[in-house]
């Protein structure tokens, strides 16, 4: 069954959407109903339900903020009375974006693709459960070749170029046209993206936080959470915090 928790500091929107819900989706079980950012956070966290309907403008935490800090599997559809947010939800990775007043065959639209989209992920664990039974305890043949990995950055630095060794890279930022290399002692610029970047760097030692920002684990000095939830990274040699975006957050949850 899939649970679901709905936060909206408006009782009677709150309660009209739980009204609709159970409608169009008999099977659900409203397992709470947050009247603040504060409490849906909480109750995310305790309850770890599949699915939040989050108003996005709320007390204490926004419903964008709320979304940033969840660390479970708790997929998220933004429900506002405003349509310029839109852009920060789905970078939220929401579902989707509803805007008040609800409509009803909107909603049902909503549900219908997430209904299909956990079928798709069942059907998919299923048929990856299947060809695991099917292949061979041994697979036969040459050795797979290990790619190369990158050793040396040649980045420039003024009108200067470095050949700087990877061990000494803090981390990775894209900025506009450029990938700031930053080290402990300067920051150099290369013209490689961010995606190419992480096909040539040892993945047990180079992690992606957010979308633009690849961190060295070597030198990552500690992590801290805000008020709000939101977690971020203490380098070492390097005097600023790094933001992880809520799709990263659960790389960190051993530390």
């Amino acid at each position: 069954m899939t649970r679901v928790l709905i936060a909206d500091d408006e009782p009677h929107l709150a309660q009209y959407l739980k009204q609709q819900l159970n409608q169009l989706w008999p099977e659900l079980e409203i397992v709470a109903i947050a009247k603040n950012g504060v409490e849906a956070a909480e109750q995310i966290a305790r309850l770890q339900p599949e699915l939040a309907f989050l108003d996005i403008q709320m007390p204490g935490l926004t419903g964008l903020e709320v979304a940033q800090g969840i660390e479970g599997q708790t997929r998220v559809v933004f429900v506002t009375a405003y349509d310029d947010y839109a852009i920060e939800a789905f970078e939220a990775a929401a579902l989707d974006y509803l805007l008040k007043p609800l409509k009803t065959e909107r909603l049902a639209r909503t549900l219908d693709r997430i209904r299909s989209s956990q079928l798709a992920a069942l059907e998919d664990r299923r048929l990856a459960d299947a060809l695991q039974r099917l292949m061979p305890p041994l697979q036969t043949g040459p050795a797979p070749v290990q790619p190369t990995r990158l050793r040396f950055v040649r980045a420039a630095s003024g009108e200067l170029m470095h050949q700087v060794p990877v061990e000494d890279v803090l981390f990775f930022h894209a900025d506009d046209k450029y990938t700031v290399v930053q080290t402990a002692a300067a920051e150099h610029l290369i013209r490689t993206p961010i995606v190419d970047l992480l096909g040539q760097l040892d993945p047990e030692q180079f992690w992606q936080v957010h979308r633009s920002t690849v961190i060295n684990l070597v030198h990552l000095a500690g992590t801290r959470r805000d008020e709000q939830s939101r977690l971020f990274l203490r380098i070492k040699g390097h005097d600023k915090e790094l933001p992880v975006s809520r799709a990263y957050v659960h790389l960190f949850k051993a530390m």
